[in-house]
């Protein structure tokens, strides 16, 4: 299954690794560097020029997005279940 995180911009829900709250985790100077680190390495997109809401950590790429992380997780919720009745 795929999540969609804005714009034209989806990835596999099994590859996703953590979705987190920018406002709360820019606060964290861990975070910061973090997303310097990733920003410096090109593995680091910023989806839409518009308010960044989340960052989603995939294993291959971070992502920052312009939709809540409470929109994303409710996404991979969602595709989750889907998945597990198609599996049963």
């Amino acid at each position: 299954m795929f999540i969609h995180l804005g714009e034209n911009v989806v990835v596999q829900s099994r590859d996703v690794v953590a979705i987190f709250d920018y406002e709360i985790a820019k606060e964290s100077e861990d975070t910061l560097e973090f997303l310097n680190y990733h920003k410096e390495h090109q593995n680091l997109e910023t989806i839409s020029d518009e308010l960044i809401k989340s960052i989603v950590l995939t294993t291959q790429e971070v992502f920052l997005s312009p939709l809540s992380s409470i929109t994303l997780k409710r996404r991979a919720k969602i595709n989750n279940n889907f998945e597990k009745l198609l599996n049963s």
